[in-house]
């Protein structure tokens, strides 16, 4: 076995050769059902924008004496600008840490026997935990046949012979079905980065929220073994509307998820964490949260769409600005929409409205502009805001100062109006320094390309809102909340 997977990361170096000239288009199909809830950890980690990439049946099983409960739980912990699931792998369980990103559906983790690969990832890895799934030392790992349905997805193949022609199975074989090679090495792509793995099954252990005593065993998991990746030195859990995704698999894709992402200010924080929450508990008496429909992209239908209809600078009598229908509609070619996307940390919106709303700001604030800051971190808009009372503390600063400048407002379709937690527009760069604490604005513009959304809601823009994605409802809810506060009461329940 060992020699077996040597010899797959070797062939995984060649496969670079083509990374940046591949890319994956996963479709939506049909999945199994299941009334059971979980509620995952989650933790704060730094991604950046990724465009549109393009089912086996699974068993649980419960390994403990108690009923199956409604819902599962594992610890969040916050680490900056993202957030990050455990996930307990193999037998015996590895924990791997891996990104919760809505924006894809692929889970893959880095994975080697001996060593994993990461070109160009020394500004993560400096600065990040990193951890990685060795199957040698799972009892239960095992490759994935190049017939199953999820190396026909991850190869975006309509014709299931593809695979297993890839694999070098005989004409008679593919005709016959009998060809059990196992799926072929992909590659996978980002917006940035790109990873290149292999097909791979072991067992998911989950775990209870009454105790902690219950845990489940998903068997047969499917997931990417990742040996070698460019810019992507941490795993990804994907959540997409796709057979790979992490729900579809779990069987909780008919039925929904939600989370409540912590402020940034509780990043590197042991004590303090929030929920993603799975299944029929993520959506239950959340009809008091304002709801906007998911919307239908025929060209990528596995991701989450939604429509922007404008935006407001301040409050009561603020200007609104109207926003292109592109935030709102397709095109023929599945262009357009605002994608929703827990794995890019900042709001995207395309040109030449993201200038227009720069210059609605500045018309409205008349604080200096710190000019060397936007130089340096690529923010556009950057203030010297006054503190109050002299504070020092730059958390404590950046909450007592928020409401010096203007709230800012997304108008969804169906009346859904959200005004944005003041930490989630300007966030300080640094400690005060001579009374003043410089602010920059966390948005940013789309790259100027004719394809794939035309913005992009990030997760730095989700921080104090609770999210939820009714799957069965079609359709997006939010709240603002005080995810630390409810994260600490359910901490008091159990």
């Amino acid at each position: 076995m060992a020699s077996l997977f040597t010899f797959y990361t070797i062939c995984n170096l060649f496969l670079f050769v083509f990374l940046f000239s591949i890319a994956n288009h996963s479709r939506a199909r049909q999945h199994p059902k299941t009334s059971d809830s979980l509620v995952l950890g989650l933790t704060n980690i730094r991604r950046t924008i990724k465009l549109p990439k393009i089912s086996s049946t699974l068993s649980i099983k419960v390994s403990s004496q108690s009923p199956p409960t409604l819902d599962m739980m594992e610890p969040l912990r916050g680490v900056r600008d993202g957030y990050l699931i455990s996930l307990n792998l193999g037998s015996p369980p590895q924990v791997i840490q891996v990104y919760m990103d809505t924006g894809s559906d692929l889970t893959w983790v880095p994975c080697g026997n001996l060593s994993f690969n990461c070109i160009d990832c020394d500004n993560y890895t400096n600065t990040t935990p990193m951890s990685k799934f060795s199957p040698l030392q799972s009892s239960s790992c095992v490759r994935d046949s190049c017939a199953s349905e999820f190396c026909i997805n991850v190869h975006s193949s309509d014709n299931p012979y593809d695979p297993c022609s890839i694999a070098g199975c005989s004409l008679s074989t593919l005709v016959k079905g009998t060809c059990s090679r196992p799926c072929p090495s992909f590659i996978y792509t980002y917006g940035e980065g790109v990873v290149a793995g292999t097909l791979t099954r072991d067992t998911l252990t989950v775990h209870g929220s009454a105790d902690g005593s219950v845990t489940r065993e998903v068997t047969n998991f499917g997931f990417g073994c990742v040996g070698s990746s460019y810019k992507e030195p941490l795993g990804i859990a994907g959540f997409g509307k796709g057979p790979l995704s992490l729900p579809s698999q779990l069987g909780f894709l008919q039925k929904g998820f939600s989370h409540c992402f912590l402020a940034f200010k509780f990043a590197n924080n042991p004590n303090i964490s929030s929920p993603l929450v799975v299944g029929d508990l993520a959506i239950s008496s959340k009809e008091h949260l304002q709801f906007t429909p998911m919307l239908k992209n025929p060209m990528y239908p596995n991701y989450y769409y939604i429509g922007l209809e404008g935006i407001t600078i301040g409050i009561g009598s603020g200007s609104v600005i109207q926003v292109p229908t592109n935030l709102r509609d397709f095109d023929s070619s599945g262009n357009g929409g605002m994608l929703i996307d827990s794995g890019t940390t900042y709001t995207h919106l395309p040109e030449p409205f993201y200038s227009l709303l720069l210059s609605e700001l500045e018309s409205v604030i008349n604080y200096p502009r710190a000019t060397e800051v936007e130089a340096r971190t690529g923010f556009d808009l950057c203030y010297r805001i006054p503190c109050i009372n002299n504070v020092t503390n730059a958390m404590t600063t950046m909450d007592v100062d928020d409401h010096l400048l203007p709230s800012i407002t997304f108008h969804f379709i169906n009346n859904v109006s959200l005004v944005l937690p003041q930490e989630n527009n300007f966030y300080a760069m640094g400690a005060p320094r001579n009374s003043t604490v410089v602010k920059c604005l966390l948005f940013q513009s789309m790259d100027n390309e004719d394809y794939g959304p035309a913005g992009v809601f990030g997760s730095f823009q989700q921080q104090n809102v609770e999210v939820v994605y009714d799957m069965k409802m079609e359709r997006i809810g939010f709240q603002t909340m005080d995810c630390a506060s409810s994260a600490f009461k359910q901490l008091i329940k159990r």
